[in-house]
């Protein structure tokens, strides 16, 4: 009963701290709300560059051109060594007759020429998807090594120019977003020891008539959770109804369809509930090192 009335009476002082010490109270709402906004627009950009890249990534394959000569026993053996390498998840068989059936559907020109040639002139393939698309390199000279195998393709130097862009990108975005969750924890912390320093007297009064260390905290832990909360309310109501609306004006692209934007539903609540647990928790972790560091409580 003690500890639910001491939790009770925290709530009610937290809440009146608010309104009295209101313009303090309403620069770090004022802060919060500013810096949780930069931090879901850096979420949102950063879950659709590992989206973007995981789609295009999924559309890198290697394609093995096989030598004319091989035969059925050998393709066997060829597709059994590429299936024994680690990092193939996937291979698909095409024959050079239907590479030419899709070739003519594909153009008139092609058609005209390949239905001259006396001979069929393409290549056996076999399309081969990997797992690491870190790794694509290593697996196409493996592959490469095989007897039977003519040539390998995978778009080479291009691929690592891709994933190279995009691991920088995606690095930059994480950390501007641990920078901004930091920024406001200061920013949050620094407000409150305002608050703190302007109650110094009530603090020292409290602790004359022997109030406990934690009957002292509470109340600034949950007026930290109490600022984080309502600061987060507006970036919410951005992130929600501004990703609808973007996704619903960019067609549910970005400028390629390479490039898909993430559905609206249910990664906008998923972003929603990022931001109230960093503004709630940075709020009370902000409170929590004012008070123990200026009040040394």
């Amino acid at each position: 009963m003690k500890a639910i009335r001491i939790i009770g009476r925290s709530f009610r002082d937290a809440f009146k701290s608010v309104g009295r010490n209101f313009s303090l109270s309403f620069a770090s709402i004022l802060c919060t709300t500013i810096t949780l906004i930069l931090v879901a627009v850096a979420i949102v950009v950063a879950a659709n560059i590992e989206n973007a890249t995981k789609l295009i990534e999924d559309e890198f394959s290697i394609v093995v051109y096989l030598k004319k000569d091989v035969t059925d026993a050998q393709l066997e053996n060829i597709q059994t060594d590429i299936k024994a390498q680690p990092n193939v998840e996937q291979i698909d068989f095409k024959s050079k007759d239907e590479w030419k059936m899709d070739m003519e559907e594909y153009s008139d020109t092609f058609d005209t020429i390949l239905n001259y040639l006396d001979e069929n002139p393409l290549f056996n393939s076999i399309s081969v998807k990997v797992k690491d698309i870190e790794e694509i390199g290593a697996t196409a000279k493996y592959i490469k090594k095989i007897e039977g195998v003519e040539s390998v393709k995978y778009g080479e130097g291009m691929v690592e120019n891709v994933v190279s862009t995009f691991d920088v990108v995606e690095k930059v975005v994480v950390v501007t977003v641990i920078a901004l969750v930091l920024v406001t924890a200061f920013l949050i912390s620094n407000t409150i020891k305002l608050t703190i320093f302007s109650r110094r007297n009530e603090i020292e009064i409290m602790r004359l008539v022997g109030a406990s260390n934690i009957s002292i905290k509470l109340p600034f832990l949950i007026e930290g959770f109490i600022i984080g909360l309502i600061g987060s309310i507006i970036p919410i109501c951005i992130t929600i109804y501004g990703y609808v609306i973007l996704y619903a004006q960019m067609g549910g692209e970005l400028f390629t369809n390479m490039a898909v934007l993430i559905k609206p539903y249910n990664f906008v609540f998923f972003v929603s509930l990022v931001l109230v647990v960093i503004g709630s928790i940075v709020g009370m972790l902000g409170s929590l090192k004012a008070v123990r560091k200026y009040l040394k409580i």
